[in-house]
């Protein structure tokens, strides 16, 4: 399994995390119901991953309440999600558009766009479709996704 940086832009703010490269479709079909900000972002993907969206969510509360982000250096190994930092300041923006393993993508929830940095796991689509996930491993439960019109993906 592959490790990417996400980095999700809303009205409050940014905020990075590297998890399994399987959440760049489930994070475009959470996108295409619309969400308001990265919170309700990572509620609606849990329809595709619950257990990926609770340790994104765990992760934003540890560090809502005062926790650390993790360590600089730090990379997900197979299944793992480093917990979420919010981008403050410049060594935060840069280490927020620093590639892992299969690249990085940019969810603009204020801008609805969608940016493939660099993305070496698969070529993100408009519509697609993907597996869901229980307790880590995918099902043979298929979601299907089409991005709304004003929603664009680059390149």
């Amino acid at each position: 399994m592959s490790a990417m940086r996400f980095t999700v832009i809303d009205g409050e703010g940014a905020v990075s995390f590297v998890g399994p490269a399987h959440a760049l479709k489930m994070l475009a079909a959470a996108c295409s119901r619309r969400p308001a900000d990265h919170r309700a972002l990572f509620t609606l993907a849990a329809d595709y991953d619950a257990d990926l969206a609770f340790r994104l969510r765990e992760g934003l509360t540890a560090l809502e309440a005062g926790g650390e982000p993790a360590a600089p250096g730090s990379e997900a190994g197979v299944g793992e999600v480093i917990r979420p930092f919010r981008v403050v300041d410049e060594p935060t923006q840069r280490r927020s558009m620093e590639p892992v393993r299969a690249g990085l993508v940019v969810f603009n929830l204020s801008a609805r766009r969608i940016v493939q940095v660099q993305n070496s796991y698969a070529n993100l689509q408009r519509s697609d479709r993907g597996r869901i996930r229980r307790n880590g491993k995918p099902t043979r439960a298929l979601y299907h996704y089409e991005l709304p019109p004003d929603w664009s993906i680059v390149p």
